[in-house]
């Protein structure tokens, strides 16, 4: 057994690297064409061809999104412990395109379609069926492969390489880089498509990038290193949680150094050893032998256990610290939509259709990610001596810091816009003020999502490298959930204190709501979340801060 796991070791030395990373490169953009598309032009198809209302159609869009990203942690777990990560992308990327397939022909046959004389909230009998159908094949399928394919291109680096930690850095940077070229022709050339030859062929042309990109993953089987398959997560951590529990009575021993642990050749060849840490201490009664003697499997656990799952609490908080700034994400993509429909669409000579309005942030990244990956990362090495120039969490609190300005931004913004729409609505302001506040966003976006990828899979246990990846994405659903939840309170609370008894939000003229308050909310809300963070950060241990000791285990 180990004579075939050397062997299928030096295997895998002559493949992985970029060459290998080229295929997951491709596949990011071409997927993303057809998902960022959707995320634009879908609230228009819900309300104009599925006859849904406005705001049963912007639900139902954020309801798709928030699914989406929360069902990567099914792709992360699946890839981790059943499946290996290349064979995980391309089933969830075959119901990916079977969803695309469905709602690509309802778009094209009108009798599929809902009635467009009854503006109802819901479609009925077969349409319904095949509507929801499509959407749920969508969202689990795209959810699927985002779970999973960034991992696949971070395996790719040997991590017993000096060079390692640069080369995991500069992939999830080219990652970012390659969805983002991807984004940049759906919100133009797909949308395009939408709106000037018809809604089928938008979702066609999403389709059928999709299904290359999958094509060319898959050609790249034989360029890919493989991660051995680890034993459940879920498992693991309910083993520790319970064997926590049983032995909560006995005592810790003062040396850490007998707590359970297993000799190297005993253990799982997907499993890395972890070194005790003393917080948390109550988990460590886990791996406390009953009488000196491993007599019952299933109420002891070793220290590497214990210590996966005081690594995840500790992530914990850092995950958390990022979902407001998701709920600020939503707003760009809701309410500073809806602005930019009653500005003036010009930017010099240049006619900006609605659902394009995405692009302002995108191109700041599609400029910015290059010039962060060549310029500023060796400027900070030099000054900093840090492999990637400076940690993850303080790429992701730099990313913090931007989403506050940028909703400070917002608001200004808003009183500009409503006071010249109220003063002399003929003579709206023109769209390029909405780049301000998109730009910094987009920067910030920027930072926080390549630093919190980076993070969750070099900190993650070896075997929930995928799942815990997905924890980025994970923290957009809850972004998206959590933005419906403080509409419905805010407009609950100012409606009861206004003198006009209405809610900040709830008017249905844009200029007679009070989103300027809304988006000073956020900023506020924002200041805080980041101060918290900061406690977190500077609480968080990186795993290679963790020494070695004269325990030997």
């Amino acid at each position: 057994m180990d004579f075939l796991y050397k062997l299928n070791y030096n295997k895998s030395r002559r493949r992985g690297g970029f060459r290998a990373c080229i295929f997951v490169f491709v596949l990011g953009a071409l997927e993303n064409i057809g998902f960022v598309a959707n995320m634009s032009i879908m609230v228009l198809y819900f309300h104009h061809v599925m006859s849904f209302g406005i705001s049963t159609s912007a639900n139902t869009l954020t309801n798709f999104l928030g699914s989406t990203f929360f069902l990567t942690i099914v792709g992360g777990f699946i890839s981790d412990t059943y499946l290996n990560r290349l064979y995980t992308c391309l089933i969830f990327g075959f119901l990916e395109i079977t969803g695309l397939l469905l709602i690509t022909i309802q778009a094209y046959y009108k009798n599929s379609q809902a009635d467009s004389g009854e503006k109802s909230s819901c479609v009925k009998g077969g349409e319904a069926f095949m509507f929801y159908t499509s959407v749920c094949l969508l969202a689990l399928g795209s959810g699927g492969v985002k779970g999973s394919i960034a991992a696949l291109g971070a395996d790719q680096f040997d991590r017993t390489d000096p060079e390692w930690a640069r080369s995991v850095a500069s992939y999830f940077n080219y990652y970012q880089f390659s969805v983002t070229i991807g984004s940049l022709l759906a919100v133009t050339a797909v949308v395009w498509i939408a709106l000037n030859k018809g809604w089928h062929w938008a979702f066609f042309t999403g389709l059928v990038t999709a299904l290359i990109g999958f094509i060319v993953l898959a050609l790249g089987k034989p360029f890919y290193m493989s991660q051995p398959l680890a034993s459940s997560s879920i498992v693991k951590i309910s083993q520790v949680i319970i064997a926590a529990i049983q032995n909560r009575n006995l005592k810790l021993p003062e040396n850490p150094g007998i707590l359970h642990e297993i000799a190297k050749k005993e253990r799982d060849i997907s499993e890395e050893k972890l070194l005790h840490t003393r917080q948390f201490r109550f988990l460590d009664k886990a791996a406390v032998l009953w009488d000196g003697v491993n007599t019952q499997p299933r109420r002891v656990c070793t220290v590497t256990q214990v210590e996966e799952v005081k690594k995840l609490i500790r992530m914990l908080p850092i995950f958390s610290s990022t979902v407001i700034m998701n709920t600020c994400l939503a707003q760009l993509q809701t309410f500073s939509v809806l602005q930019g429909y009653i500005m003036e669409p010009h930017l010099a000579t240049l006619n900006i259709p609605n659902p394009s309005i995405p692009v302002i942030p995108i191109m700041f990244m599609v400029i910015l990610l290059p010039l962060y990956e060549f310029f500023f990362i060796p400027l900070a090495r030099r000054l900093t001596g840090h492999p990637t120039g400076i940690t993850q969490l303080q790429r992701v609190g730099v990313g913090l810091v931007l989403s506050v300005l940028s909703m400070g931004i917002a608001g200004l913004v808003e009183v500009k816009r409503r006071d010249q729409a109220l003063k002399n609505p003929l003579k709206p302001i023109s769209l390029f003020w909405l780049s301000f506040q998109y730009g910094i966003f987009g920067i910030a976006d920027m930072f926080v999502m390549v630093g919190l990828m980076e993070f969750f899979y070099k900190e993650a246990p070896s075997g929930m490298r995928s799942l815990s990846t997905s924890f980025s994405l994970l923290s957009l659903s809850f972004g998206y959930f959590f933005s419906s939840i403080f509409v419905t309170i805010i407009n609950a609370i100012t409606e009861k204190v206004a003198a006009s008894k209405q809610g900040w939000l709830e008017a249905k003229e844009l200029n007679h709501n009070k989103l300027d308050y809304f988006y000073w909310f956020l900023a506020i809300l924002s200041s805080l979340n980041f101060a918290i963070y900061l406690l977190w950060a500077s609480w968080y241990k990186y795993r290679s801060d963790v020494k070695e000791t004269d325990e030997q285990y």
